[in-house]
């Protein structure tokens, strides 16, 4: 397989390399400030794919001709000009031609240059290289500031039809008469620990509380997850999936988040032990967008 140009925008970061042979290689990490104006951040996000291909040249090794771009929503995929409104990151991007500006960087025609969403990629990632490798229907969950997802089939993104939630994605639905995101992500949990009087705390510190059996640390996590596992219930049976796959930072925890998301996901109506999907940790860390983004180009 020809080598894949790869890029990961995230709020505080851009990861960049080239996907050959299956593996990541070429690989430039840099942080980024996600609210700066055009005239910095354009560069900043150009910057790393841009060293990833002029460290091929200079080793004299064959050049990626085609580069992805996995980013965060709202976002115009096919056309490649920023949206982002409504959100709190990227605002200076709103309408800039970023196929153009990451083309004109990498010294490649506009149309060798696509994007995917960042969560897509990551579950790609995850289906072709790590926790859900092949799984035949997979739902793939990112929980960070939001929570990301997406919902596979033979490794090929569903984002519409009556098998899955508005727009193929878990942040849209509700739980206990709330949005999800209000109930499970980086913000909710630590909302509501420092709510029980415990302080500010990291998730990963609450998890680690949990684990040495803090009774509130304990309450937030099993109620946050437990959640998790009821909103995803109705829609993992319905889209008939295989194997849930968890991301972000609490896949380090998953002795702790495990076991209720589970529980949760137990309630999925008409189907039994044996029909339940299995439901792992994701395993590729931060690599899983950028090889899920060579993957999904290749598809």
């Amino acid at each position: 397989m020809p080598p894949v140009g790869v890029v990961d925008v995230g709020g505080g970061h851009v990861a960049a390399g080239v996907v050959e042979g299956g593996a990541l290689v070429d690989e430039v990490r840099s942080e980024l400030d996600s609210d700066a104006g055009l005239e910095a951040l354009l560069p900043a996000l150009t910057a790393p794919p841009s060293l990833a291909a002029h460290r091929r040249a200079a080793s004299g090794r064959p050049a990626a001709q085609e580069w992805v771009v996995a980013l965060p929503g709202p976002f115009d995929y096919a056309a490649g000009t920023g949206g982002f409104e409504g959100v709190d990151k990227f605002g200076s991007l709103a309408g800039v031609d970023l196929r153009g500006a990451f083309a004109d960087a990498l010294g490649v025609a506009p149309s060798s240059v696509r994007f995917v969403n960042d969560a897509v990629a990551y579950a790609v990632g995850e289906w072709s290289s790590g926790a859900g490798r092949r799984a035949r229907r997979m739902i793939c969950v990112t929980l960070g500031t939001g929570v990301g997802s997406a919902f596979l089939s033979g490794g090929q993104h569903v984002a519409s039809g009556s098998d899955v939630p508005r727009d193929g994605a878990v942040h849209t639905l509700t739980i206990d008469g709330r949005p999800l995101e209000e109930t499970v992500s980086t913000p909710a949990l630590r909302t509501r620990f420092r709510g029980t009087g415990g302080g500010d705390r990291t998730v990963e510190q609450i998890c680690a509380l949990a684990r040495r059996g803090d009774d509130d640390a304990t309450e937030v996590v099993a109620s946050a997850f437990g959640a998790l596992g009821r909103a995803l219930s109705p829609w993992a049976a319905r889209f008939g999936a295989t194997t849930v796959v968890v991301g972000g930072g609490v896949s380090r925890s998953w002795d702790v988040v495990g076991p209720p998301l589970e529980q949760g996901l137990r309630g999925a109506a008409g189907r039994g032990d044996a029909d339940q999907p299995t439901v792992v940790p994701a395993s590729l860390g931060d690599v899983a967008p950028l090889l899920g983004a060579a993957a999904w180009a290749l598809a």
